[in-house]
């Protein structure tokens, strides 16, 4: 089986090279490369297209949010993971927006890091407990302001959106099949065309959407 491989992007060489320690360790996960700035961690993603990019936010120049935006309009396909000191609400909603596919917080236990890289590069969205917290907080606190989920999304037929309501539940691919009676080929169809009228390139922007219109909120 293809390893996942990695690029390590923040400004600190120990943290990096801790990371690097932990990767490496793992049979499944290859280090392909280590960048300290936000601009070198651009011209790096272009040359060695990894599979799933640690980024932190705070690098000198490019910031990790800029950096992410820049490197995910040349190449989608690659999943950016954010490990960041960073949790409150601006910094998280700013990564997502720009199309990170999972955040953590650094001192993540390794268990954990290990499980968000593996995520993301299945096409997970990926985060972690304090940021999945603060997340259910924000749309506890804005969802009665919001219009009811089945207008928000007009473009779907009914059952895109009773799909997209699963995904923003966080349930997976499989899962959605299990819940509706259909196969896995028939949810990843829905799937694609769900991402495809929104005009999001991952499961991780079309979650912060649906979340923010009310969806996968049901028990």
């Amino acid at each position: 089986m293809d390893k996942i491989t990695v690029l390590i992007a923040d400004d600190h060489p120990p943290f990096r090279a801790g990371l690097r320690a932990l990767l490496e360790a793992a049979a499944d996960i290859h280090v392909i490369g280590e960048t300290g700035s936000g601009e070198d961690t651009i011209l790096q993603a272009a040359r060695l297209q990894p599979d799933v990019i640690l980024m932190d936010l705070q690098m000198p120049g490019v910031t990790g949010i800029e950096a992410t935006r820049r490197i995910l309009l040349t190449s989608p396909h690659i999943a950016v993971l954010v490990i960041t000191m960073f949790e409150d609400d601006d910094s998280v909603f700013a990564a997502l927006r720009a199309g990170a596919r999972g955040y953590l917080l650094k001192g993540a236990l390794k268990a954990e890091i290990l499980r968000a890289i593996r995520g993301v590069a299945s096409g997970e969205a990926i985060f972690g407990p304090a940021i999945a917290k603060r997340l259910m907080s924000y749309f506890a606190g804005v969802q009665a302001s919001r219009p009811s989920p089945a207008d928000s999304f007009p473009e779907l037929t009914e059952r895109e959106n009773e799909i997209l309501d699963l995904i923003a539940a966080h349930l997976t691919n499989q899962e959605i099949a299990d819940r509706l009676n259909l196969s896995l080929k028939t949810v990843r169809n829905h799937v694609s065309n769900i991402f495809s009228k929104m005009q999001v390139v991952d499961r991780a922007q079309a979650i912060l959407r649906a979340r923010e219109a009310g969806l996968g909120t049901r028990e």
